[in-house]
């Protein structure tokens, strides 16, 4: 686990999610003050409750999303209103509170029609609302916090909340045979994992800019659900299907691996293989 400095106060926004509940897991076992803030406690789309929330913080991570892809696509208002408006307020609250700024964002920034992992300075062509809401929250980011990391992140599976393997071994006990799509590729990645690399690029004083926060390695959705199984003891049979075999309102990036450089630059080691992390990662996210 990274270093904390245990004068830093933090203050995280979001923390009722997956990947909030681990930062604020492994903030207070090192012994960090840490404010944790859920939606119940600040509405990011308020712009003097947000500056107010972070007053007095040293380091903000901004956890607060609209994550629902499929519905975003009818209610495009509402996803702008927390991924791009609500992204600007905590940027500028940051910049009040002379905090440095950890922004969370997505693949879907990108188009998916890549073949090779998508460096960090690669062009962002979104083709989804939810897409373009996180595109517009990275601009705002940039445009209002001076001191910023943008994180961005895929794949995410956790303990704390619902995630791709837990629905797979619910489906597994229900079923006989399983289907998942063959022709997205990506990074599963543990936000407890994802955590720790925040933690590290803050201790090691990260020039500001954007970072890939991903695991290692590559897979697709249905070579994620058979190692899944494996691990669950299950061996209810995997077909591999297209993604037109599972129509969705919102367009899903068939290609969504993201390149490290920028870590390797910062002197962080990226996140280790998918497979390996997995492993890890089971008996806690399956339990």
């Amino acid at each position: 686990m990274a270093s904390v400095d245990p004068a830093q106060r933090w203050t995280v926004v979001g923390a009722g999610g997956m990947l909030g509940h681990d930062l604020v897991d492994l903030l207070t076992a090192a012994g960090t003050p840490v404010a944790a803030l859920t939606h119940d406690d600040v509405d990011v789309t308020a712009a003097d409750a947000t500056r107010r929330a972070l007053a007095g913080a040293d380091v903000v991570v901004n956890a607060a999303a609209w994550t629902d892809v499929d519905g975003a696509e009818t209610h495009e208002p509402e996803a702008m209103a927390v991924n791009a408006l609500g992204a600007a307020n905590v940027a500028r609250g940051a910049r009040l509170a002379g905090a440095r700024l950890i922004h969370l964002s997505t693949d879907y920034v990108f188009d998916g029609q890549a073949t090779t992992p998508y460096p960090e300075s690669a062009a962002t062509a979104p083709e989804s609302v939810y897409g373009r809401s996180k595109a517009a929250g990275e601009r705002a980011v940039r445009d209002e916090a001076f001191d910023h990391l943008i994180v961005r992140t895929a794949w995410l599976y956790g303990a704390h909340g619902r995630c791709f393997p837990r629905t797979m071994v619910r489906l597994a006990a229900e079923r006989d045979r399983l289907a998942v799509v063959d022709d997205q590729v990506g990074q599963p990645t543990w936000t407890r994992d994802l955590a720790d690399l925040i933690l590290r690029l803050v201790d090691a004083r990260a020039p500001v800019g954007t970072y890939h926060g991903t695991a290692s390695g590559t897979t697709s959705w249905h070579g994620f659900a058979r190692r899944v199984l494996a691990s669950a003891g299950s061996s209810v049979p995997v077909d591999p299907v297209p993604t037109e075999a599972f129509p969705r309102p919102a367009p899903r990036p068939r290609y969504s691996v993201l390149g490290h450089d920028a870590l390797r630059r910062a002197g962080v080691e990226p996140i280790g293989d998918w497979a390996e992390r997995w492993d890890v990662a089971a008996p806690s996210v399956l339990a």
